[in-house]
């Protein structure tokens, strides 16, 4: 599998903290099927001081880490982009950290507040497409806003984003609301991508291998394979084979 959101770097976030925490969730990830995994630290103005610059540097010193410990996972960087005044300067700075390119497009996960869903985020996603790039909206199962309307989410995929949902959401980790509007976004057929968003191994750890036995059972194998391996690799295009990359032939998931 591929996991094109997981906070793995040490020392940069609310990730793991220290270097061998951050090979442990690298085992941990190993361990779950993921042969591929994109870094994205948070880049947050004001809490999280990360842009491309500083991310790039750290996955390429982790990368090294990896091969030293023989840890055979594929390595990739991108951010996860919170929603902030600050996000356009950032982009005209060339200081946003993309996955890759798809369609033709840049893409870059965008994080909204947890609490209420923006209202200029439609438009805000529109404009991000004019400018070439390709918002993948991480986690909207676990926005309040969401979660209380799930169908609000289609005025930001009609703007044009892509939904990225979390694996622990699919298995019910954050409760029977955050899993309702799991299922509903999943079945109106609007999600891009299943990730991790691993923070650490006891509270947030990766769950992909689970999320896909269960995304299997309850909707079938084909999704499970599009979600976890073809639509994250379609979404990190050429991206993907930074630093320690492995083969990536497409494979049921888990």
């Amino acid at each position: 599998m591929i996991d094109i959101h997981c906070h793995l770097l040490p020392g940069v976030d609310d990730g793991p903290a220290t270097e061998d925490e951050s090979l442990a969730l690298a085992r941990a990830c190993v361990a779950d099927g993921i042969r591929h995994v994109v870094a994205t630290p948070h880049v947050f103005p004001g809490r999280f001081h990360n842009d491309r610059h500083s991310i790039a540097a750290a996955s390429e010193a982790f990368a090294a880490r990896l091969a030293e410990h023989g840890i055979p996972l594929g390595l990739s960087y991108g951010g996860e982009v919170r929603f902030s005044v600050e996000l356009l300067d950032l982009l005209h700075e060339d200081r946003i950290p993309f996955l890759g390119e798809c369609a033709g497009l840049r893409t870059m996960l965008l994080e909204l507040p947890d609490a209420l869903m923006p209202v200029g985020a439609p438009s805000l996603a529109r404009h991000l497409v004019t400018l070439g790039v390709l918002p993948v909206l991480v986690h909207p199962e676990r926005n309040k806003a969401i979660m209380e309307k799930p169908e609000r989410a289609a005025r930001l995929v009609d703007a044009g984003c892509c939904l990225q949902i979390t694996a622990a959401s699919i298995v019910g980790q954050f409760g029977p609301r955050v899993l309702a509007a799991t299922d509903f976004l999943l079945r109106e057929g609007w999600v891009s991508a299943v990730a991790s968003d691993a923070h650490n191994l006891k509270g947030r750890p990766p769950r992909m291998r689970e999320a896909s036995a269960a995304l299997t059972e309850r909707f079938g194998a084909r999704l499970a394979q599009e979600l976890c391996v073809s639509g994250p690799a379609r979404l990190c295009g050429r991206r993907l084979a930074v630093g320690q990359a492995a083969a990536l032939t497409p494979s049921v998931p888990g």
